[in-house]
C-alpha cells in the first residue's frame, strides 16, 4: 500500500473537517547517528518518523475553542480530525482567540517539493576524521566519547484560511568527552551544525587534548565570588533561560524578572552596562530556522490562533536595553502593544567587542575558566535566579595562563543579572548549549567575564 504523502494528509484532514476552522501540519523527519566510546565506534544508526497534527476551532456559542491532537505515522485522518473537534468543543472558549492568519509570510518554501532527506552518507567525511582522533587519543593513553547526530525535518502546514507553507529545518551536534584512563579526568567540547561540513574533527580533538593538559595538575578552592570566564556554550545555557522566560504576560502581571515594581514591564531599561544585544533571526547564517510560527499548543509564548503568523527578525536587547518580550497576538491586543513571536535561534552580540576567547584568558590576572554548566534548574522567578553545577572542567587562570584545574562548584545566579555585571565580551561565535541541546541548538554568543560569579558550594561532581 503506497503511503499518502504529507502534503496529501494535510488536504484530507483540511477537507474533512467540519469545524469552524482547522490548522493541520505533518512533519517528515529522518535522522542518522554516531555513538563512541573508549576510542571506538559503538552504534551508528538511520530512523525517519511522520507527525501529524490536527488543531480545530469551534464556536460554541461562548466563543472560539480549540482542540489539538497529534499522531505519528499514517493515521486514519477522519479520526484524528473527529478528535481535534471533540477536543475543541470539550476545552471551552479560548482567552487566545483570535481570527486565523490568512496572509502567507515571507519564506512559505515549495508546497509540492518531496520532504528533504538524511541519511549516515551525512558523516562520509566525518568519521574518518574520527578514527584519526581515536588514534591520537589512544597514543596518549586518553579516551575519546560521545555523540554525532543530524536530522532533517519538513514540515507542511495547511490552514483552513489557504496557507500552504512549508519548512525545512536541518539540525546537527556534535559532542565530545575526553577522559583520562582512570576516568579521574574529563572533559568537553561540542558544536552545532546544519550539515556536517563546517565541523571540524581535528578542533575539536584539540580542544579535548588542550583541557585534558591543563587538567593533569588538581587544586582545590573553595566557595565564593570569582572573576570567572563564561565561555560561549555557558553564556548561552544561561541567556535561553533569560529568553524562555521572556513572556510579556507573565512580566505585565508582575510575575517574572522583566516585570517592573508597581506595574507594568521594564521594556526601555538598561539590563546590561555593556552595548550588548539579544536578538533571533530566522535568516542567521548556520542558524536559519522557521520564518513564520508553527506550534501544536498555546502557552505564555505563543497560541495555536497564531500560526502561520510571520516571524521577522527581533532584538530583544538592544544595546544593553531591553527592547522586545515575546506577545501572542491575543496579549499584544489587550495591551495595546506590539505581538513578537519567539524564535528558535539566539544571538548575543557586543559591536564594539574585538579580543577572543584567548585573548580574554590572556589577561586575566586570575580568575575562574569555566567549560559547560548542567543541571540548571530555576529557584526563583521574580529574579530569575537559577541554580547548576559547573561540568567538565574549571580551570584556574593566573597571569594570562591556565595553571591548574580546580574542584566543581555549584552555582546560584540569575543570568539577567549577570548582564547587569559583565565587563568584557569576546567577539561573538556559533557554539552549542551544552545543557539545553536537546531542544535548542541554533546559538551564538561571546564569552562574557563576570568579576564576582557567585559559586555557592563546592561540588563533588566529576
Amino acid at each position: 500500500m503506497t503511503q499518502l504523502k504529507p502534503q496529501e494528509l494535510v488536504e484530507q484532514a483540511l477537507a474533512a473537517s467540519t469545524a469552524d476552522g482547522q490548522v493541520t501540519y505533518v512533519t517528515e523527519s529522518s535522522e542518522a547517528n554516531l555513538r563512541w566510546a573508549n576510542n571506538s565506534l559503538t552504534t551508528n544508526g538511520a530512523m525517519r518518523s511522520r507527525q501529524v497534527v490536527v488543531i480545530s476551532f469551534v464556536d460554541g456559542g461562548a466563543g472560539m475553542a480549540a482542540g489539538t491532537v497529534a499522531r505519528t505515522g499514517t493515521p486514519d485522518i477522519a479520526e484524528l480530525v473527529a478528535a481535534s473537534e471533540q477536543a475543541a468543543r470539550d476545552a471551552g472558549p479560548a482567552e487566545d482567540a483570535m481570527p486565523l492568519i490568512s496572509e502567507a509570510p515571507e519564506g512559505s518554501g515549495n508546497w509540492d517539493a518531496e520532504a528533504a532527506e538524511t541519511s549516515i552518507n551525512v558523516f562520509a567525511e566525518f568519521a574518518p576524521a574520527l578514527g584519526e582522533a581515536f588514534g591520537a587519543a589512544r597514543g596518549r593513553d586518553e579516551l575519546l566519547f560521545g555523540f554525532a547526530e543530524h536530522q532533517l525535518a519538513t514540515t507542511y502546514f495547511g490552514s483552513s484560511t489557504g496557507l500552504r507553507l512549508r519548512h525545512d529545518q536541518p539540525t546537527g551536534r556534535v559532542e565530545l568527552n575526553g577522559k583520562s584512563a582512570d576516568f579521574g579526568r574529563s572533559v568537553w567540547a561540542g558544536v552545532g551544525t546544519r550539515d556536517f561540513t563546517d565541523v571540524s574533527v581535528a578542533d575539536l580533538a584539540a580542544e579535548v587534548q588542550q583541557k585534558m593538559a591543563w587538567s593533569q595538575r588538581r587544586i582545590d578552592l573553595p566557595a565564593g565570588r570569582y572573576e570567572t570566564l563564561l565561555p560561549p556554550s555557558t553564556v548561552s545555557d544561561l541567556m535561553i533561560v533569560a529568553y524562555w522566560a521572556m513572556e510579556a504576560r507573565d512580566a505585565d502581571e508582575g510575575r517574572s524578572v522583566y516585570a517592573k515594581p508597581g506595574g507594568g514591564n521594564r521594556i526601555g531599561e538598561r539590563l546590561a552596562q555593556l552595548p550588548l544585544t539579544l536578538r533571533s533571526d530566522p535568516h542567521a547564517p548556520g542558524l536559519e530556522t522557521a520564518p513564520f510560527q508553527m506550534v501544536g499548543g498555546s502557552s505564555g509564548s505563543a497560541s495555536v490562533f497564531d500560526n502561520g503568523m510571520p516571524a521577522p527578525p527581533v532584538d530583544w536587547i538592544r544595546g544593553g536595553v531591553l527592547t522586545n518580550l515575546i506577545r501572542p497576538r491575543a496579549w499584544a491586543l489587550k495591551t495595546t502593544a506590539p505581538a513578537t513571536v519567539a524564535l528558535d535561534n539566539l544571538i548575543l552580540e557586543d559591536p564594539d567587542a574585538t579580543a577572543s576567547p584567548a585573548e580574554m584568558i590572556a589577561r586575566t590576572e586570575r580568575g575562574l575558566l569555566l567549560t559547560t554548566l548542567w543541571y540548571i534548574r530555576e529557584v526563583d522567578p521574580q529574579t530569575l535566579l537559577v541554580t547548576g553545577l559547573t561540568r567538565d572542567g574549571v580551570f584556574l587562570v593566573e597571569n594570562g595562563e591556565v595553571t591548574a584545574a580546580v574542584n566543581n562548584f555549584r552555582f546560584n545566579e540569575s543570568p539577567v543579572d549577570l548582564l547587569g555585571r559583565s565587563t568584557e565580551a569576546s567577539r561573538t561565535e556559533r557554539t552549542l548549549p551544552r545543557e539545553w541541546n536537546d531542544w535548542f541548538t541554533r546559538a551564538a554568543m561571546p564569552m562574557l567575564r563576570v568579576p564576582d560569579f557567585n559559586m555557592s558550594s563546592v561540588s563533588p561532581a566529576s
